[in-house]
Parts: structure tokens; sequence; C-alpha cells
């Protein structure tokens, strides 16, 4: 027998549950898989392979994960390129350049389209990845047909206006992500922490499901010492990583603090920059000893993981952060504020080193700390790689199946099988979150593309390492 979570009773709609408590999902308790059936599933998002970023790719390993299972997944998505065809497996729709990234394309209201296609073959549930106007025409096309619909919550956009001069648009924002998901019967996140803060601010039928790591691809053994010597790094000098989209919104001036730091202590300190964006010139100017790598892709990128001894990462804007698994699977010591992923998966000074959220000077001290006891560095770095393989796929993708069954073989919302009070988070690791009022949600979506549709369009935790992606895919 193999896990899936173990729920209990549902609530009759009629009934009250409080919200005052974040209500959560656990995995890992054993129920009989035969009672499951395959599923017919329609995946709607606005971002998908051959696109590469954090949510297309964590909703192509579910995919791919879901199919291998037996289940029947059908995604809708826009037409990247105009030689694309549909498939039975993939339908495309229409969609419009992002702006300032005309490579990659936001879906457009698809109502219509979707009535017709999901009324003569009725999926058993809807699953939403992006809120934008595709995302927001598929969830009414769903309910007006009485399909279950769940979604995903994967970037925080509301925390991205303020670095892309639409912070005017914030609390509009929220509250139009905040209605959009309370009218799914569940919302997947992938922290418990990511959930109270949401819950706090009016978010209903959560449920955790985390991310895994390709252990495979990210590991150790492919460092590369000719690699490094193109660095001008020798077999003694330590090499500082930092992988993902060179913006505002990665809180880069962190990073330089770090390294001009950590510098005084390791003069030979090599500081290595894989990806690509907005800020990369001003940051080349700022930083003319460091290696900017641009782009870099599967099996390059995990060569440059492991060619490296540590990694920074001073982001405070993730809903996960997907390289701090990479990194701490490719044997890194990782310095990281203490939020989503690495609050999860790091034990500071065990496997890894954790400053207190959005405190630069606790971030400089750990990178600083790291210099100082840099024998430590490779035990921190050890003790990561054993972490990450215990981060596979397989039971999130069973996480992710017994949701999805729930939902289907219901039509009552989702039920708590846990609770995750709101207060025991530190007031240091809450996230930018705001408690507005709602408004309704946009009936119409304009010809051309406004900025916040734009970022709506977007996925979560961007691999800035491997495309120089839109605004909100982070």
């Amino acid at each position: 027998m193999e896990s899936v979570p173990n729920l209990e009773p549902l609530p009759r709609r009629d009934s009250d549950p409080s919200n005052e408590d974040v209500r959560l999902f656990t995995s890992g308790i054993v129920v009989d898989e035969g009672d499951f059936r395959a599923l017919r599933i329609a995946v709607v998002t606005e971002t998908y392979p051959p696109e590469i970023n954090g949510v297309s790719i964590t909703i192509a390993r579910f995919i791919d994960g879901l199919r291998a299972r037996g289940h029947e997944v059908q995604v809708i998505r826009p037409r990247q390129q105009k030689a694309e065809c549909s498939s039975e497996q993939e339908v495309l729709l229409r969609g419009l350049p992002i702006p300032r990234y005309p490579h990659l394309k936001m879906g457009l209201p698809a109502k219509n389209a979707l009535l017709r296609r999901w009324g003569s073959r009725r999926p058993d549930v809807v699953h939403i990845v992006t809120e934008g106007p595709l995302g927001w025409s598929a969830l009414q096309a769903a309910t007006k047909l009485r399909l279950p619909v769940t979604s995903d919550f994967r970037t925080n956009f509301h925390a991205y206006s303020a670095h892309y001069g639409i912070a005017w648009l914030k609390r509009p924002i929220f509250a139009y992500l905040r209605r959009f998901h309370n009218r799914t019967l569940c919302t997947m996140v992938p922290t418990a922490e990511l959930a109270a803060e949401l819950t706090q601010m009016g978010f209903k039928h959560l449920r955790v499901v985390s991310r895994g790591v390709d252990t495979q691809l990210f590991h150790p053994q492919r460092r590369d010492e000719h690699l490094r010597r193109r660095w001008g790094a020798d077999a003694q000098a330590p090499v500082a990583l930092y992988v993902g989209r060179i913006a505002s919104e990665k809180n880069l001036a962190t990073l330089v603090q770090a390294y001009d730091a950590m510098r005084l202590v390791r003069p030979d300190l090599i500081l290595v920059i894989v990806g690509d964006g907005p800020q990369r010139d001003e940051l080349e100017k700022r930083l003319p000893s460091a290696i900017f790598a641009g782009i870099q892709r599967d099996v390059e990128l995990a060569r440059h993981y492991a060619s490296a001894d540590l990694f920074l990462f001073p982001s405070i804007t993730e809903t996960f952060g997907n390289v701090t698994l990479e990194a701490m699977a490719s044997g890194l010591a990782v310095v990281a504020y203490d939020y989503a992923a690495a609050a999860q998966v790091i034990n500071d000074e065990h496997n890894g080193m954790l400053a207190r959220y959005n405190d630069a000077d606790s971030f400089v001290a750990s990178g600083v700390s790291v210099m100082r006891e840099w024998p430590c560095a490779r035990a921190l770095g050890a003790e990561a790689r054993r972490t990450a393989e215990t981060l596979g796929w397989d039971q999130l993708v069973r996480d992710l199946e017994g949701v999805l069954h729930l939902v289907a073989d219901t039509a009552l919302p989702v039920a708590s099988q846990f609770v995750v009070p709101a207060a025991e988070l530190s007031p240091a690791k809450r996230l930018p979150l705001t408690d507005e009022t709602t408004s309704p949600p946009p009936t119409t979506t304009p010809t051309r593309p406004r900025p916040a549709l734009a970022i709506l369009a977007g996925g979560a935790q961007s691999r800035a390492a491997m495309i120089e992606p839109p605004v909100g895919h982070s």
C-alpha cells in the first residue's frame, strides 16, 4: 500500500467552520490506494514548458507524475509559438506577448471555448495554476458547469507590485487573488508558513503541497574543476553562487553587501551569478570582479551549482524558492533568510545558515560566519545533500493526487486535518502580506495587457538562470 491523505469527514455546506485557524491536510497516513480511480484532470496554466521557470518546471513535474500514475491530464495554456499545434494532451489558446518580454505569452479570456470543451467532455476536476485572464475565465467556466476546482498560490504578486512601479495596485491585486482562490474548493500552497499568513488575510481551504528536487540532476558529482578554473578558482578558493533573476524584487543589494563583507575575511572569494534580468547591467557595474554566467539550463545549470561551494539567496519575495533545494542537492552550504523553503528544510548551522527574515545585517553576518569557519562549509553542504535526498517528487505527487481525488469525489469544501495557528509564526518570518478589504475581480480584460494582468499571467519561483522571465515569474 502507498500512503495518501486520510481525511476527516467533510463538513456540510451549511456548517460554519472557524476561520481563526489555518486548516491543512497532512500526508503520510496510510489509506488503501485501491479505492482510488483514474481521474480526468484539466490543468489551466499561463506558463508551461518550453518556458523554463519555477512554475512551469514544478507543474510539469506534477503532471508527469500524475500521468505515470494512470491519470488523464489535459493542459490548457496559451500558444507560445505559431508553429505549435493543439493535441488531446495540450490545448493551445490565444495569447498576447507580456510587456517587456515579447517571447512569453499571457493567456486571453477563453470562457466560451472552455464551456464548449468541458461541456462535451467533462473533466473530473479543474486545477488552475495561474490567476491571469485565462485562469479567471477557467474559473468562471468551471463554476458555470459545476465542476470541482482547485488552485495554486505560487507568487507574491502583491509584494512584487512595489518593485515594478505599480505599488498603487497592491490592494486590488491582493483582493483579486483572495477572491479568486476563495471561489475554489482548495488552494494549494508550498509551506505551512505561507498558509498561516494567507489564512490570517482571509484565504480559505488551504492545503500544503510542498515541492521536491531532482537529486539525480542536481548532484555534487557534477562538480567540474575545469569550470572552476575558468572562473579563476583554484582548489582552495571559495566560490559563492547566486542563481535567479537579476531584478529588484530579488533583494540583490543585500547580496552585494554580503559579498563585500565576506571578501574582507577571504579576499580570494569568487562570486558567480547565474541568470539574467533588467538589473544585470547595473549589477555588473557594482560587482566588476563577479563572474556573470548568464542563462544556464539543465545539466549546465547543475554543473554551475556543483562547482560552487556556497549559495547566497537574499530574496524576500518567494513563496517557496526552488533554487534553495537545488543548491542543497548539489552539496552547497546555503545562506538564506528564515522563511519559505529555507525555513522548511534548513536547520541553522547544521545543514545551512538562516538569517532573520528581511534583516540584511543578519544575512551578511551569516555569510561572514561561513567565511571565518570555512572548513565547516563542506560539512554544511554534506548535510544539505542528505536533507535533499529526502525531498523527492514521488510522495509530493501522491499528496497532490490525494487532494484532487478528494475534490473530484465531493462538491463540499475541503476539510481540515490539523491546525497550525498563525500566532505560532515568528513576526520575523511573516511574509509581506496586507489585510485589505475584498473587491470584485475584473469581469473584462482590455485588449492591451495591463501591468497587473501581466503579473497575474506569470508563474512563481522563477528559474532566472534559464530565461529572462517576465514580471511575476519569480
